[in-house]
């Protein structure tokens, strides 16, 4: 059981970083002042940190099904607004990942109870763009296409809030959009084009 090991993976773990650096933990105890905010899915094989490189300090990360970014999301807008507003994170990255079940749920026609609500936004991306998505006629390659297409909606979405759009202006934060593939281990940049989606939008989305 994995469970029973957690302490002990703890013990070894202080001792290794203790035995490369003397001063880990008191650095890391002075605070945070990480690069970006990570927005990825809370998938158990989507290890955040592990799949960039990186240690503790160096992300700002939230977790949710199918890494979504929603308006009426008070957990999610509270920490896009914390990392770009007081943490000053220079770059936001939406990841999905290849595989992942809350995209092919939201897909079924299966009751999910309190999950439905959450999966619709998914639905409303395949509705936006069903033209395409039916076109496509292998099924895992179609759920492929949603993931990449619901990472750029999320893309958007983050493009849409006064805290995004008020540090692109001050400072130049950029939003980006990832996918990890699960069978191969490799991060794919979609490269979502911040600016012409920031400038399409601004019509309607714009906020002083």
């Amino acid at each position: 059981m994995i469970l029973k090991n957690v302490f002990k993976n703890n013990e070894q773990w202080i001792k290794d970083k203790l035995a490369v650096d003397s001063n880990y933990f008191e650095d890391l105890g002075k605070g945070q002042n990480p690069e970006l905010l990570f927005i990825g899915c809370s998938d158990s094989r989507v290890t955040a940190e592990e799949l960039m490189g990186l240690g503790p300090g160096d992300a700002f990360v939230h977790r949710n099904i199918a890494n979504m970014v929603v308006g009426t999301d008070a957990n999610g807008m509270s920490v896009v607004n914390y990392a770009v507003t007081h943490l000053k994170v220079k770059h936001v990255v939406v990841c999905g990942h290849y595989a992942c079940g809350g995209v092919k749920a939201a897909m079924q026609s299966a009751d999910l109870g309190v999950l439905n609500g959450w999966l619709r936004n998914i639905r409303d991306v395949y509705r936006m763009h069903h033209d395409e998505l039916n076109a496509i006629e292998c099924e895992d390659k179609k759920y492929d296409r949603l993931v990449e297409l619901n990472v750029q909606e999320q893309c958007v979405n983050l493009i849409k809030t006064a805290a995004v759009q008020k540090a692109y202006r001050d400072r130049g934060l950029k939003v980006h959009g990832w996918v990890f593939d699960v069978h191969t281990g490799k991060l794919i940049d979609l490269k979502v084009d911040f600016e012409k989606y920031l400038k399409d939008i601004m019509e309607i989305y714009h906020l002083d």
